[in-house]
């Protein structure tokens, strides 16, 4: 394999199945890193070229995310881990959701995410390596997303500005990507999925995994602490 930019070092990506995190998983193999994917559900094992190990656990459960991380950082250890995981619901409008979904939503937007980083932290901070975490726009301000996806991605927000205040004195990293709309199979759980001919003007997730390489491989006296991208045509209801 040729030589890139992650070229000896391991990372763990997470929510690897689709969307943002398998473009993350192919971006990364490609720079030459050991990749640990792990998903939900089984993937094509192949769905990946290069160095990379499948691990099929449910983040939102912390024994899931404590195997997944554990098998992770066995050989090697963890000097990059990006976390991409999330969902939502198309009976997302404040009179629509339960006491189940929402727990559901947070489950699977916030806790997840603090069960994987929690995991994580003693093979980061031997590694002095960093995190990336996939929050959201709607984080920062209010769109069409749900309350529910919107309370845990202000919480995903919060809890990685907390995390890199905390482990900035161990060396580690830790970053929040704010996406606006993104063309991933989540949009089809959209109440009404978006017109054909919009989609091209969404962001890619190749584009988020370009930001997140970006965030990786700066020189580690400098990190982002967090950093929001937005369609050019369509911004994000027309607030940037």
């Amino acid at each position: 394999m040729t030589q890139g930019r992650l070229s000896g070092r391991t990372a763990v990506v997470a929510g690897a199945s689709s969307g943002i995190g398998l473009a993350v998983a192919r971006l990364f193999a490609r720079e030459g890193a050991t990749v640990h994917a792990i998903a939900r559900r089984a993937v094509e094992q192949d769905a990946v070229p290069g160095r990379v190990v499948w691990h099929a656990q449910d983040l939102a459960e912390p024994a899931g995310a404590a195997r997944a991380i554990e098998a992770a950082a066995s050989g090697s250890g963890i000097d990059l881990l990006v976390h991409a995981v999330g969902t939502n619901i198309p009976e997302r409008r404040l009179d629509q959701l339960t006491a189940e979904s929402w727990r559901d939503m947070l489950d699977a937007n916030l806790s997840a995410a603090f069960h994987v980083l929690r995991a994580s932290l003693p093979a980061l901070r031997a590694s002095r390596g960093a995190a990336v975490f996939i929050s959201s726009v709607s984080a920062r301000w209010p769109d069409a997303s749900g309350p529910a996806y919107q309370a845990a991605k202000g919480g995903l927000t919060s809890l990685v500005e907390a995390a890199a205040l905390e482990e900035h004195e161990r060396g580690v990293r830790v970053t929040a990507i704010h996406p606006g709309v993104v063309d991933t199979p989540l949009l089809a759980r959209r109440p009404v999925p978006p017109e054909a001919a919009t989609r091209p003007l969404m962001i890619a997730p190749e584009d988020v995994a370009e930001a997140c390489l970006f965030a990786v491989t700066l020189p580690p006296r400098v990190f982002v602490a967090e950093l929001t991208l937005l369609s050019t045509a369509l911004q994000t209801l027309g607030r940037a």
